[in-house]
C-alpha cells in the first residue's frame, strides 16, 4: 500500500484518473490541528484526589467526630481525641482510596487508543495516529482498515463498508464515486460516495478526502447530541438524603435542647456540648449515605463478577424496576457475524442449519458440497466481507481436511461487482503448467446470477419465487454459478461464460446462544423484551420469533415519522418489534414508553443507539464491539458482549434493592435505642450511659453490619418470579418506619430497665454503663436477625447463610471483648468489672428482644397481608 500500487492498471474506474493527490503539507496539518482540535472525542473531567477528599470532609459525622475531638482536647482527654481522630482519618482515608480507584477505572474504558490510518500528505504515504487526521486529508482505505474520519471518496476500486455500528445493519454496503458533497452524507444505502468515522472496509480500496473530524463527524454530532439529554437524578439518593435532612433537623434540636438543659442543670459549657455532640452523633443516621455508596459499590463490584462494568452508580438501583428491555438486533441478539443458514438447489431441494447454536452445524450433504464449494471460489482468499467468511468456514468445515482446488489452486482473474453486474466473478487455475483449464465460479444477487446462466422464464420464476421464500424468512440471498473454460478463453468478461446455477445460499447473522432462555427469563420476571433495529422488517421479524419476542405486526420506521406522540404511545403498548428504525425515532419509541410509566432498559452498540442509551433509565452498552460514544452513553458496559448478562444484571440489581432495604430498616431501628441511652441520662439526671467515644464504637460494629453483613445477604429464591417493583416503591415507607420505631423502642426499654434496675441493684455507675452496653451490643446482633428477612420463621433468622454476617458479629464480640478486658481501653470506655454473669444477662437480653420482636412481626406480616402493603 505505501508504494502506491494499488492505483495500478487493474482497476478500470481509474483508467482516466488525473494526478495522484498530494495531500496536505506539515503547515496546514498543524493549523488545522489548531483550530479544529485533534480527532477525538470530548472526554468527561475525572475527579481529582483533593476533590473527592474535600467532599468527604464535608459530611456531617466527620464534622462531629472532629468536633468531639476537639472538645475532648480541650477538656484535657487526650487519647480520647487521639482515638476519635484516629475514627475519622481511617474514615477518610477508606472513601478517598474507594472512590479514585473508581474514577480510574472509568477513565480506564474512555482511554482506547483510536485506529491509526494511513494518509498522503506532501505526496508522501504516512501511517499516522487516528487522532491526528485533520480536515482535508487524504485518507488512503485499503480493506481491514477502521476509517478514521468522514470523508467523501475521491476514487475505489470495489470498496464495500461494514456501517453497523452506525446503522444497525450487518450487511456491508457498496460504495462509488460520483455525486455531490452538498448532498446530507446518511450512512446505510449502496453506491454513496461517503465514508464514516468508525466503520469498517470490509472489501476493496478507496482514496477519500477527510471533510469532518472529532465532533464534527458524524460519530461526534451524535455524541454531541447527547448534551441535550437529561439524565434522570438517582431516586434513592433524593429518598436518602431527605432521610437525613428529617433526621438532622430533629437532631439539632434535640441536642441544642439537651446542651441547655445540661448548661442549666450546672455543667460546664464544655461538658455541656460534648454531652450535645453525644447526642447529634446517636441521632445522626450516617449509616444512610454510606450504605447507599457501598452498597452501589459492592453492586458494582458484583456485577463486574457477571462481565457488567457500572459507568453511573444509579443504574444498579433502578435495575430491579425495569419493565421493559429494549434491544438492538445486530451484535446484541445476534452475533454480528454472517452464517450460511440455508442452502437451496434449482431442483427445490433444501437444506437448512440450526441458527441458534453457534458452533458449525453438522456436515452438509452431499448434493450441496458443489454449491458451497463454488461459492467458497467465488470469495477472495483472504476473506473480510463477513458473507465472504461464512462461505469459507462452511466449506472448509465440509472438507474435513480434503483438499481441492482452493487449497491447490491459483486465482487468475477477479471481475468485481460493478453498478451493472451485482456479482464476483473468481476464474481459478491448478497449479500444473501444462493443465489449460479453467475453472469459474461466480456468486452474488439473484437477479444477476440468473442473467448470467441465461434461465429461460419458467426457471426464472422458480427462482425469484424460492428467493422471495426465504428472503421472508429474513435471510440475504445470494446465487451461485459455475462455469468452465480452456486456454485464452478465460480473459473476456463475465458474461463470455457459459455458466449454470448451482443454486442459492441464505445467510443470516446468527442467533446468540444464550438469547432464547434470556428472554424466557425476562418474561418470567414481568419484563418485556423489545427489538428496534435498523434492518429490514422481514429480517428483524424472523430474529425476534427466533429470539421468543412475540411480537403480531413490525412497526416499520417511516410509520414511526407519521404517528404523533399520543398515537405513538398507543402502538408501542402493543408492538415489540420496531425495523429500519432511525436514532431519532428509536428515541421517540423510547420516550414513549417512559410516557407510559414503563421502567425502561435499552442495549445497544452503536452510535445510533447512543442518544436512546443515554435517554433510557438504563443505558447498556457492549463493551467489546460498542462505539465510545455507545460506552460514554450508557450508565452499564456489558464486556463480554452477551445479552444474557443483562438478566444476571436484573437478577443482581433486584438482589441489591432487597437487601438495601432491609439495611435501611435496620438503621432507624438501631439508632432509637443509642439516641434513647444518650437522651435518657440527661432527662431523668442519671449517669450518663453513652458518649461519643461509645457512639464512634458502635459506629464500627453498625457500619460493617449495615454495609457488608446485609449487602452479603443471599438473594429470595423466587427473585425472578415477581413482577418489577414499582418505581414510586420507597425505601422506608410509613408503615416500615413505624415497625422500626417499633423495634427500637421496644430495645430502649428493655435496656433502660437493665440500667436503672443495675443502679438501683447496687452496681455502680461504671458497672451499670458496661452491662447497659453489653446489653445494647446483643440487642443490635437481635435486630440484625429481625431484618435480615420478612418471613415469619423463627429459625429463618439463623439459619439462612451467610458467612459475612457471622463473621461481623464475630469481630464485634472480639471488640468488646477487649474493651472490657483490657485495662487502657476499658479506663477509655469509663467502664466497671464485667462478670461473667453479666455476660449472660446480656445475652439473655439479647434473646428476649429477639423473640418478641420475631413474634411482632408475625402480627405485622399479618397487617401487611391482610391489607396488601408487603413491601
Amino acid at each position: 500500500m505505501a508504494d502506491g500500487s494499488f492505483w495500478g492498471s487493474t482497476v478500470q474506474d481509474v483508467a482516466k484518473r488525473d494526478v495522484m493527490p498530494t495531500g496536505l503539507g506539515n503547515a496546514a496539518v498543524a493549523a488545522r490541528l489548531r483550530t479544529d482540535g485533534f480527532n477525538e472525542l470530548p472526554q468527561q473531567r475525572v475527579r481529582s484526589a483533593p476533590r473527592i477528599a474535600l467532599d468527604v470532609l464535608r459530611e456531617p459525622m466527620f464534622l462531629f467526630l472532629v468536633g468531639a475531638g476537639l472538645v475532648y482536647l480541650l477538656l484535657g482527654e487526650t487519647n480520647e481525641a487521639l482515638l476519635l481522630s484516629a475514627f475519622a482519618t481511617t474514615s477518610v482515608l477508606i472513601t478517598i482510596v474507594q472512590e479514585f480507584r473508581s474514577e480510574r477505572v472509568l477513565q480506564a474504558l474512555q482511554d482506547l487508543t483510536s485506529p491509526r490510518a494511513l494518509v498522503i500528505r506532501s505526496g508522501e504515504h504516512r501511517r499516522v495516529a487516528g487522532r491526528d487526521v485533520v480536515r482535508g486529508d487524504i485518507l488512503v482505505v485499503s480493506e481491514g482498515d477502521r476509517i478514521a474520519a468522514d470523508a467523501f471518496l475521491l476514487r475505489c476500486a470495489e470498496l464495500a463498508v461494514d456501517e453497523s455500528l452506525l446503522t444497525g445493519e450487518s450487511v456491508p454496503v457498496r460504495k462509488a464515486v460520483g455525486g455531490s458533497r452538498d448532498v446530507l452524507a446518511k450512512p446505510g444505502g449502496d453506491d454513496t460516495p461517503f465514508l464514516f468515522s468508525g466503520t469498517l472496509a470490509v472489501r476493496g480500496q478507496g482514496l477519500a478526502e477527510v471533510t469532518a473530524t472529532g465532533a464534527r463527524s458524524e460519530i461526534g454530532k451524535i455524541g454531541g447530541s447527547l448534551a441535550s439529554i437529561e439524565i434522570e437524578p438517582p431516586r434513592l439518593k433524593a429518598e436518602t438524603n431527605r432521610l437525613v435532612r428529617l433526621f438532622a433537623f430533629v437532631g439539632a434540636a434535640v441536642c441544642l435542647l439537651a446542651v441547655f438543659v445540661q448548661f442549666a442543670t450546672g455543667h460546664s459549657p464544655l461538658q455541656s456540648l460534648l454531652a450535645g455532640i453525644a447526642l447529634g452523633m446517636a441521632m445522626l443516621p450516617e449509616e444512610f449515605p454510606l450504605v447507599l455508596t457501598v452498597f452501589t459499590v459492592m453492586g458494582a463490584w458484583r456485577l463486574s463478577r457477571s462481565h457488567v462494568l457500572t459507568r453511573r452508580a444509579s443504574a444498579i438501583e433502578t435495575l430491579g424496576e425495569a419493565t421493559v428491555l429494549c434491544t438492538d438486533k445486530t451484535g446484541t441478539l445476534t452475533e454480528n457475524r454472517m452464517a450460511i443458514a440455508e442452502l437451496r438447489l434449482p431442483t427445490g431441494e433444501r437444506f437448512a442449519f440450526d441458527q441458534t447454536n453457534s458452533t458449525m452445524p453438522v456436515q452438509t450433504p452431499p448434493d450441496f458440497v458443489e454449491l458451497v464449494s463454488t461459492g467458497a471460489l467465488a470469495c477472495q482468499p483472504v476473506p473480510v466481507d463477513p458473507m465472504d467468511k461464512a462461505f469459507m468456514a462452511l466449506d472448509d468445515y465440509q472438507r474435513s481436511g480434503k483438499t481441492g482446488l482452493r487449497h491447490h489452486g491459483i486465482l487468475e482473474r477477479t471481475h468485481g461487482v460493478t453498478s451493472k453486474l451485482l456479482a464476483v466473478t473468481n476464474v481459478w487455475r491448478t497449479t500444473d503448467p501444462n493443465d489449460n483449464e479453467r475453472t469459474i465460479a461466480a456468486k452474488g444477487a439473484p437477479e444477476a446470477i440468473a442473467s448470467l446462466c441465461l434461465l429461460p422464464q419458467e426457471a426464472h420464476d422458480h427462482l425469484t419465487a424460492s428467493v422471495e421464500e426465504m428472503a421472508r424468512e429474513g435471510l440475504r440471498v445470494l446465487a451461485v454459478a459455475k462455469a468452465s473454460a480452456s486456454g485464452g478463453n478465460h480473459c473476456g468478461t463475465p458474461r463470455d461464460f457459459n455458466f449454470r446455477i448451482l443454486g442459492l445460499v441464505g445467510l443470516a447473522d446468527p442467533l446468540r446462544e444464550s438469547v432464547k432462555e434470556a428472554v424466557k427469563q425476562c418474561e418470567t420476571a414481568g419484563i418485556r423484551v423489545i427489538m428496534i433495529t435498523g434492518d429490514y422488517p422481514a429480517t428483524a421479524f424472523a430474529i425476534a420469533r427466533a429470539a421468543g419476542i412475540a411480537s403480531s405486526e413490525v412497526i416499520g420506521g417511516g410509520e414511526i415519522e407519521r404517528l404523533n406522540a399520543e398515537v405513538l404511545r398507543s402502538r408501542v403498548k402493543q408492538c415489540s418489534v420496531f425495523a429500519r428504525i432511525t436514532p431519532s425515532e428509536k428515541l421517540r419509541i423510547v420516550e414513549a414508553l417512559k410516557a407510559n410509566g414503563e421502567v425502561t432498559a435499552m442495549i445497544g452498540d452503536g452510535v445510533n443507539d447512543a442518544p436512546t442509551l443515554k435517554a433510557a433509565h438504563i443505558g447498556i452498552a457492549m463493551g467489546g464491539r460498542g462505539t465510545d460514544v455507545a460506552r460514554e452513553a450508557a450508565a452499564l458496559v456489558l464486556l463480554n458482549d452477551d445479552f444474557a448478562s443483562v438478566v444476571t444484571a436484573i437478577r443482581l440489581g433486584r438482589r441489591i434493592f432487597d437487601n438495601l432495604r432491609k439495611a435501611m430498616a435496620f438503621i432507624p431501628a438501631v439508632h432509637v435505642p443509642i439516641a434513647g441511652l444518650a437522651l435518657f441520662p440527661i432527662i431523668f439526671g442519671l449517669p450518663p450511659i453513652l458518649g461519643p467515644l461509645h457512639i464512634a464504637f458502635l459506629e464500627l460494629i453498625i457500619d460493617p453490619v449495615c454495609s457488608i453483613a446485609f449487602e452479603s445477604e443471599p438473594e429470595d429464591e423466587n427473585i425472578m418470579k415477581r413482577p418489577p417493583r414499582l418505581a414510586s416503591s420507597p425505601l422506608l415507607s410509613f408503615d416500615k418506619m413505624i415497625w422500626c420505631l417499633i423495634q427500637g423502642t421496644t430495645a430502649l426499654v428493655v435496656i433502660g430497665t437493665l440500667f436503672v434496675g443495675g443502679l438501683k441493684y447496687g452496681l455502680a455507675a461504671d458497672q451499670a454503663r458496661a452491662l447497659a452496653f453489653g446489653a445494647l451490643i446483643t440487642s443490635t446482633i437481635a435486630l440484625v436477625l429481625v431484618n435480615r428477612t420478612f418471613d415469619a420463621d423463627y429459625l429463618a433468622a439463623f439459619t439462612q447463610p451467610n458467612p459475612m454476617l457471622w463473621t461481623v458479629f464475630a469481630a464485634a464480640g472480639s471488640l468488646f471483648a477487649i474493651t472490657l478486658r483490657w485495662s487502657p481501653a476499658r479506663k477509655l470506655f469509663d467502664f466497671g468489672d464485667f462478670h461473667s454473669h453479666d455476660l449472660l444477662i446480656a445475652c439473655a437480653v439479647g434473646l428476649i428482644l429477639l423473640f418478641i420482636l420475631e413474634g411482632m412481626k408475625r402480627v405485622y406480616l399479618m397487617r401487611e397481608a391482610k391489607f396488601g402493603q408487603r413491601a
